[in-house]
């Protein structure tokens, strides 16, 4: 029986994997994303349904809910990403704001981005999440490693997926995170990434190569599959060993 599946943030990138592979499978996928150009191209691409979102705007979340289907077996919360690297390009001369203002503006901007989309969202679908579904939040190494605002959020992710793991599973529902280290092939860095940076990253692997949006995909496909019914409250990481667990 074909599940139906929300993937937000599914335009591009690590959502457009999964929303993919979902699809491939005969599942029924809708993606999300706030620009409607690129949204619309992904969803023919891959025989999806696209809805422009933006996930930290309650009145936008709400307004969503009427072209989702009344069941959701699959919430994947992958939008979000640093919003310092855009806020990066405007000229904070020109904000009319102190620095205190708008340091405090960027800092809110990364947890509405990456946290309160994802708990927006879950909050949103939460009655339509079926029993014996699973909700996976993309998280990311930098909650670990420190990364000013936007690896707060994600370590803030992380510990909100575990009151959430509770909350859903006396419905027999698994919340899991899965957390990526550095991935090529994705818009996350905008045009910041060095080319020394970027050898920097795939050299602090164990595996020597960059990670690739289908890998991600393949994680979250795993916590939402029945073989991983007894996985719930966690953090996957997929990072090639960069930063590694006992």
């Amino acid at each position: 029986m074909a599940r139906g599946i929300l993937v937000t943030g599914g335009a591009t990138g690590i959502g457009l994997a999964v929303a993919r592979h979902f699809a491939e499978n005969g599942d029924t996928v809708v993606i999300t994303g706030r620009r409607q150009a690129p949204l619309e191209a992904a969803a023919e691409k891959i025989g999806a349904r696209a809805v422009v979102c933006d996930h930290t705007d309650p009145e936008a979340v709400a307004r969503l809910l009427p072209r989702l289907p009344e069941r959701l077996d699959v919430l994947v919360n992958n939008a979000g990403g640093n919003t310092d690297f855009d806020a990066a390009r405007a000229d904070d001369t020109n904000t009319g704001l102190g620095p205190l203002a708008a340091f405090a503006q960027r800092f809110r901007a990364n947890l509405d981005a990456n946290l309160v989309s994802a708990a927006l969202t879950t909050k949103a679908v939460e009655d339509r999440l079926a029993e014996g579904g699973a909700v996976v939040s993309i998280g990311s190494i930098a909650a670990d490693k420190g990364a000013g605002a936007y690896g707060a959020a994600k370590a803030g992710l992380a510990s909100w997926n575990l009151g959430l793991a509770q909350e859903l599973g006396e419905r027999d529902i698994t919340a899991n995170v899965v957390a990526p280290g550095y991935i090529a092939e994705t818009e996350f860095f905008r045009d910041h990434l060095t080319p020394e940076r970027r050898d920097h990253l795939i050299a602090s692997t164990a595996l020597g190569r960059p990670g690739l949006p289908e890998d991600i995909a393949g994680a979250v496909a795993f916590l939402a599959s029945s073989a991983a019914r007894d996985i719930t409250a966690q953090v996957l990481n997929v990072n090639g060993g960069e930063r590694g667990t006992r």
